[in-house]
């Protein structure tokens, strides 16, 4: 009896908004993988397949997932199994699958879910993509941080304590999961003094992009691709 080789998993990222921004592996691996898949929250369009939408072939099995969010990680287990039993299904028939991710796969994506409970039993290629902060910082074109300065990538859901230590300390900052919580990080920023240097944007790189002052935004209309951006005081 002959064994049936199983498929391959690839975690490819599409980048922040701009379907140019795909890398040529990731296009070359796009449009020949007999499978994609890509996360979305229910009843709501995948971004990550939208940014590719102009490249897919229109002949491939497309599977949807959903990973529910704040979940306790232990009694998320069960369902995220169970989400990426299609996938799971595609790889042990002999199919390659790709794995659609916004911005970089192994940077706060929902494919690192996959990639720890898949990489152990299916061969997996990673494919880097550019980053939401590479994609931010370049619409707002800014240089992030010179020489050796610290560029922290802070979310903020932290407490506000654990916040204004990470921001006394970094010289470049990068915050994101701003949604509910961006009150909050606007009244650390002001009380640090660091209103002026800070930048607001939202679905950075996409037609949808927007860049507000940040003393201007609706804290009742933040989206989850949103981010403020604290370039770093130095100067060459």
């Amino acid at each position: 009896m002959v064994a049936i080789q199983t498929g391959r998993l690839y975690g490819i990222g599409v980048g922040p908004g701009d379907p140019e921004l795909l890398t040529l592996k990731a296009f070359r691996l796009l449009q020949s993988a007999p499978v994609i898949a890509y996360q979305s929250a229910n009843d709501r369009e995948s971004i990550a397949r939208s940014i590719v939408a102009p490249y897919l072939t229109g002949k491939q099995i497309e599977v949807c997932f959903h990973f529910p969010r704040a979940l306790d990680p232990e009694a998320a287990q069960e369902l995220y199994a169970e989400a990426i039993r299609p996938i799971v299904a595609h790889l042990a028939a002999g199919l390659d699958v790709v794995v659609l991710c916004c911005g970089d796969p192994l940077f706060y994506g929902s494919f690192m879910y996959l990639f720890t409970r898949l990489a152990d039993r299916f061969v997996t290629e990673i494919v880097p993509g550019v980053a939401s902060p590479m994609g931010a910082a370049a619409a707002i074109g800014t240089p992030i941080c010179y020489r050796n300065d610290i560029f922290s990538i802070l979310s903020a859901t932290l407490s506000a304590d654990i916040l204004t230590a990470q921001l006394v300390n970094a010289d470049a900052v990068a915050i994101i999961k701003l949604r509910r919580h961006f009150e909050k990080v606007r009244q650390i920023l002001s009380d640090l003094d660091l209103l002026s240097r800070a930048k607001y944007i939202e679905h950075a790189t996409s037609t949808e992009q927007k860049i507000i002052a940040i003393e201007d935004v609706d804290p009742r209309n933040i989206p989850y691709f949103s981010m403020i951006i604290i370039p770093s005081k130095t100067q060459l």
